[in-house]
């Protein structure tokens, strides 16, 4: 069996918690890995909650765009679904990504997501 704990970093991109309004995640930094993904997980959506993610990136960690699409794998729903897990790679070139959960209307969704680091520059990845 391979080791995949060693050669992966994993970083909080948005803590577990009810969303009710647009969140931002953190600003998380890529040095030291050649790939990346986040994965996004929810739970219970409240009062028809209809909540969109989207990736952004950075050179600098403080100035972020939206990632075009031709530099994710995968695609990201047109909402995101009660009781779901979503996954969406980050073929870009930037330093810092970061994901966004934005409310468009209803009350509120349980979610998290992390970050998954991959192709590590250094192993074992503490």
């Amino acid at each position: 069996m391979r080791d995949i704990v060693s050669n992966i970093g994993v970083v909080t991109a948005i803590a577990p918690a009810v969303l009710a309004v647009t969140t931002t995640g953190a600003a998380l930094d890529l040095l030291g890995f050649g790939s990346a993904a986040f994965v996004i997980t929810t739970g219970a959506v409240a009062g028809d909650g209809d909540f969109t993610a989207k990736v952004q990136d950075s050179d600098d960690g403080a100035a972020f765009d939206d990632v075009p699409a031709d530099q994710l794998q995968g695609e990201l729903p047109e909402t995101l679904e009660a009781n779901s897990v979503t996954k969406i790679g980050y073929a870009g070139f930037k330093r810092h990504v970061r994901l966004v959960v934005t409310k468009n209307g209803g009350t509120s969704i349980a979610a998290s997501a992390v970050l998954v680091k991959g192709n590590a520059a250094e192993r074992p990845v503490l």
